[in-house]
């Protein structure tokens, strides 16, 4: 399944850090040959000071060669450096641990972070420039790979200095990715939003520096959506929230997944459909519409399955599909966890999209097309039907399930007829207005030119 594999493609917007987990990810699954992968680790390694992995990794290769010299030598550079900016901040963090400085701390930080540093400064002598040390330290400690000194230490530098600091930035997705590496996924949920409010904030961006800022943001965001309780809802919320409101708004990571990373609608489809199907009802129809859209730039067996199941109606074609992406969602990263919840969720999409187009379906038709036995489809209709009290009966003696009536209700008709009615005449006011003010300019012009061109005529007793 190499050909599905979207490591090369995501690893571009990562930090080299958090390209490892995918590269032992893929090792264990074994879709390319191991020497292949290890010379990667090797590679990546080198423009960090995680020497001792380096090594390690350099002994897999080679292994009846000794270590290199530039490697002995690189270490003990590591350690020396590592010693001087310890040294450097040391004061900083004797300080924070009091229990007046760390109260005091705490209760300026979502407020004014000068105010900790002033009573750092007085207090204790804490000049900015040892704050400044404390940013250099973090990033040497994370690049070492002691992410839960670097996440420590970024979390201080960020609050003690302004929001506008030149480092701030860089300090939150240090922040994130520290949070990330050590699977603690509540404080990354949270690193998160912070960071995606600092990227809608700052106004003072030019158009492309916003875009690579959501490009990396979406792909780095994978990890957490699909590792916390609530990353999946927000996942399909943050590309298609504005097919679930009345606004005609446009969604601005939506056209940065169109514009820089289409692969990306491997992880929004399966969002989607892993979801509980009272969310997705008009969500399908938005993503079905940006797959379509999209299908030149990129495509794989989930993307084909809903554009199967959506656009052609070939049941056959999707059963194929859903095949594949048992393969697919087993081989990727962020969606092996999610395998048995997206093959459920899969079926109840054929079956309801089978059910509308079909009022008396035999069992074992639905079997195949669900890629089940005849007994187990049954069992599962019926707890299906149980479950989401649908309008349908089984009859065992002759082996059919018997759909009900699929009218939609009143309400749902008004509420389908009078979607987006506001926004309509809105529009239709303005266009309206516009019209009207043209006119008023076409009658004052002509006026205009009318008594520009009248000639006053004496009159001759």
């Amino acid at each position: 399944m190499a050909e599905y594999d979207l490591t090369a493609k995501l690893g571009r917007y990562f930090d080299r850090h958090l390209v490892f987990p995918l590269l032992e990810f893929l090792t264990e699954r074994n879709i390319f040959d191991e020497k292949e992968i290890l010379q990667a680790k090797y590679d990546l390694l080198q423009h960090t000071t995680m020497v001792d992995f380096q090594l390690d990794i350099y002994k897999k290769i080679n292994i009846d060669g000794e270590e290199p010299k530039e490697l002995i030598q690189k270490r003990e550079d590591i350690v020396s450096r590592f010693t001087e900016l310890s040294q450097a901040v040391q004061p900083l963090l004797d300080a924070v641990v009091t229990e007046d400085a760390a109260r005091h701390i705490e209760h300026q930080r979502n407020s004014d972070s000068m105010l900790a540093l002033n009573f750092l400064q007085k207090t204790y002598g804490i000049e900015r420039s040892m704050v400044d040390a404390l940013y250099t330290f973090a990033r040497y400690v994370y690049d070492c790979g002691d992410y839960s000194r670097a996440a420590t230490n970024l979390g201080l530098y960020r609050a003690l200095v302004p929001s506008n600091d030149k480092n701030m930035m860089s300090c939150l997705w240090g922040k994130l990715a520290s949070e990330i590496l050590m699977q603690r996924w509540d404080d990354a949920y949270d690193d998160l939003n912070q960071l995606k409010e600092a990227i809608e904030v700052n106004s003072s961006r030019s158009p492309l520096d916003l875009l690579h800022q959501r490009t990396w943001f979406i792909h780095w965001s994978l990890f957490v959506y699909f590792n916390h309780p609530k990353g999946r809802d927000d996942l399909v919320q943050l590309f298609l929230g504005s097919a679930t409101s009345s606004t005609n708004q446009t969604n601005a990571y939506l056209n940065t997944l169109q514009t820089a990373s289409p692969h990306l609608l491997r992880y929004l489809a399966a969002a989607v459909i892993i979801n509980p199907r009272k969310k997705n009802e008009r969500t399908l129809k938005e993503l079905v519409k940006v797959i379509q859209q999209e299908s030149y730039a990129f495509r794989d067996p989930i993307t084909e399955f809903l554009e199967c199941l959506y656009v052609h109606f070939d049941f056959d074609g999707a059963q194929q599909k859903l095949r594949d992406c048992t393969a697919v969602l087993n081989n990727d990263f962020f969606l092996i966890g999610c395998t048995d919840e997206f093959m459920e969720n899969a079926r109840l999409l054929i079956f309801e999209t089978f059910c509308r187009i079909h009022h008396c379906i035999t069992i074992d038709m639905l079997a195949e097309k669900l890629n089940m036995g005849a007994e187990e489809a049954e069992r599962w209709i019926v707890n299906l039907i149980r479950n989401a009290s649908l309008d349908a009966r089984i009859d065992s003696q002759k082996g059919i399930v018997v759909m009900g009536s699929q009218a939609l209700s009143p309400y749902q008709t008004v509420i389908e007829k009078t979607k987006n009615l506001f926004n309509r005449t809105q529009m239709l006011a303005q266009n309206s207005e516009k019209k009207r003010d043209t006119n008023a300019n076409w009658s004052n012009y002509q006026t205009q030119q009318a008594q520009a061109h009248t000639t006053v005529v004496p009159v001759v007793d």
